[in-house]
């Protein structure tokens, strides 16, 4: 049984995420203490937590020990098998639906047969990716490592009440993952981006969003083609108009050497659309002229993946977060992954993970 301290390193839920999912492909008993130590004042598991673990149980058949609101520890008995097919999932709270993505799809890459998740819970929030930012950054340079994903929003979801949905499928893979070599930011080919506001449309906050966003960009010397969405009870944009009001805008930028970044940032009370469009600004920004291939956050979502990949990964990053570093402690625990960092250059060798016979 391997045994982990979750208040090392980051201290934060991507151990708990990251520990139960890397686990469960390496098929090694899990020992979890101290879980979320350093997010005071409510440690412990929180209901995006516990039903992101209980996925990777439903989807390996495992077996979870102590797992519950606010648990501090918990034992994992990892099943034999990946078993793909259709499943359903509700956070129940407005915790974060992409988080859940991370913690099921490194499994469903290995499955039986194709998957199908349907996820309810938030879309946009603080600490967590957008689901727009998967879309356009994250499973972008996965498709390029071999994978094949998609992922739809059916219903926005904000915080305080959720109730937002997504579909994601995800095929087999049929060999191990490419290694991803992106350490020459290159040239900026483009900025694009999605202004989503739901029940605001009378108050104009995808377009002061946008247009906030724009000027900020334009000063710097940089432009940006930002596609606007209202969601209403008129005219929904998706299938159903979100349970509240809310708002959301991502960019993301391309270069001539295949480098993707993004910034993100979500609604909140008495956040004016105005902030939201200059912070955005303000991050990608910062990103760009960084002179680094990936930005801060898809640097660290992408470790689990390098390592799992054949052969060596390269990337250059802006900097060594705790969550990167608690990511490359776990890969190399878990799946014994040998991980370099010279500068702004991280590499890792990947093991050329195969699917586990049923």
């Amino acid at each position: 049984m391997i045994e982990i301290d979750g208040s090392r390193k980051s201290g934060s839920g991507t151990i708990v995420r990251d520990a139960v999912s890397l686990s469960a492909l390496a098929l090694q008993d899990l020992s979890l203490t101290n879980i979320r130590a350093k997010r005071l004042p409510k440690p412990g598991l929180r209901a995006q937590h516990l039903r992101g673990i209980e996925a990777i149980a439903d989807l390996c058949q495992g077996r979870l020990e102590g797992a519950s609101i606010g648990a501090r520890a918990i034992r994992f008995f990892p099943g034999r098998t990946i078993r793909g097919g259709r499943y359903a999932w509700d956070i129940g709270t407005a915790g974060s639906t992409t988080m859940l993505v991370l913690c099921v799809l490194p499994l469903a890459l290995y499955a039986d047969r194709p998957s199908c998740f349907h996820i309810t819970g938030g879309l946009f929030q603080d600490f967590a990716p957008s689901v727009y930012s998967l879309q356009h950054v994250l499973l972008p340079l996965l498709k390029r490592m071999g994978a094949e994903i998609e992922l739809r929003i059916l219903r926005p979801g904000y915080v305080p009440q959720g109730q937002g949905r997504i579909v994601l499928d995800v095929k087999p893979l049929k060999r191990p993952l490419a290694p991803l070599n992106l350490t020459d930011p290159g040239k900026l080919l483009s900025i694009q981006g999605i202004a989503l506001s739901s029940l605001l449309k009378e108050r104009r906050v995808s377009d002061r969003m946008a247009d906030e966003c724009r000027k900020n960009l334009q000063a710097q010397g940089y432009s940006v083609s930002l596609e606007l969405l209202y969601d209403t009870e008129e005219s929904p944009v998706y299938e159903k108009p979100a349970a509240q009001a809310g708002a959301a805008l991502a960019i993301w930028a391309k270069t001539d050497t295949g480098c993707l970044l993004g910034a993100d940032c979500a609604g909140a009370p008495r956040r004016s659309s105005e902030y939201i469009g200059r912070k955005v600004a303000r991050s990608l920004t910062e990103a760009l002229q960084s002179g680094t291939a990936l930005d801060v956050h898809v640097a660290d979502q992408i470790i689990p993946f390098a390592a799992l990949a054949e052969g060596w990964s390269s990337f250059s990053i802006p900097e060594v977060t705790d969550h990167i570093e608690s990511r490359l402690w776990l890969v190399e625990t878990f799946l014994g992954a040998k991980t370099e960092l010279s500068n702004s250059t991280l590499r890792i060798r990947g093991i050329g993970y195969r699917k586990n016979p049923a």
